[in-house]
């Protein structure tokens, strides 16, 4: 009886590893990974994941080869998907606390709330080298940027658990006018704090971020959520109970 058994088990381990019914994956990767997909979109898809774990960094323009497939992610819905999954994860994170008065989530501003598609969609989806001048006269300065929506959603969803919005942007101060009104026009009407750069302030992005933080948590806030699109505001000092990253197929600042 035991030989029957210690038979049986052999035959079901020996099909599991070796029957036809298993598709086994080879190690030559094909041209693509999809009907009508070219080797380009492979690895365009796999350097654009690179850039979002932080393997590939300090770039300055995504290649060239890429602006196609990129264009593809941002409008045929993938970007949006990826939004959704990121901003759902941050609600639902902040919806399994017991949430104080003095709770803030912190957002970053352009990337992360205010969509710069329609800038970026104008100079080649991050194929061109970022020029601030150019970006603040034709983009920041028009104050028409519109809401990610996925974060929109997010936002309202997160003060309705009573949890408090602070926007922390490296936008200089000069800006502070034109970034209320883009806020509220595209549907951010209620926040604790906005925070901007004040223009003698030399402090990279990383420094400059973790200090203003560190500000609110000295001033009596719990900082429960800190969400953004660059590593650049997610790294430091002061990051509060979780950091959560949205995805940003277009470039990388460090």
């Amino acid at each position: 009886m035991k030989f029957v058994v210690f038979f049986v088990a052999t035959v079901l381990v020996a099909s599991q590893c070796h029957g036809a019914s298993f598709r086994s994956f080879p190690l030559q990767m094909p041209t693509g990974y999809g009907a009508g997909a070219s080797y380009d979109d492979v690895r365009c898809a796999s350097w654009r994941l690179a850039v979002e774990a932080q393997n590939i960094f300090g770039f300055q323009t995504i290649p060239e080869r890429c602006v196609e497939s990129t264009a593809a992610y941002i409008e045929g819905g993938q970007y949006q998907s990826d939004s959704k999954t990121v901003n759902q994860q941050v609600f639902f994170y902040a919806s399994d606390l017991k949430i104080q008065d003095n709770d803030v989530v912190i957002f970053n501003v352009d990337g992360t709330v205010l969509s710069n598609v329609p800038y970026y969609s104008q100079h080649g989806y991050g194929s061109e080298k970022f020029n601030s001048t150019r970006y603040d006269e034709e983009f920041v300065n028009k104050g028409d940027a519109p809401a990610l929506p996925e974060t929109l959603i997010n936002y309202n969803k997160l003060l309705g658990l009573g949890v408090k919005i602070v926007f922390l942007t490296g936008r200089l101060t000069d800006k502070k006018a034109v970034t209320e009104a883009n806020l509220r026009k595209a549907g951010f009407h209620t926040w604790e704090k906005l925070i901007l750069k004040e223009p003698s302030n030399n402090q990279n992005s990383v420094e400059y971020k973790s200090t203003e933080r560190g500000k609110l948590v000295q001033q009596g806030y719990r900082i429960i959520a800190n969400v953004a699109d660059q590593w650049s505001s997610l790294k430091g000092r002061n990051q509060g109970l979780r950091s959560f990253k949205l995805p940003n197929p277009m470039y990388y600042i460090q």
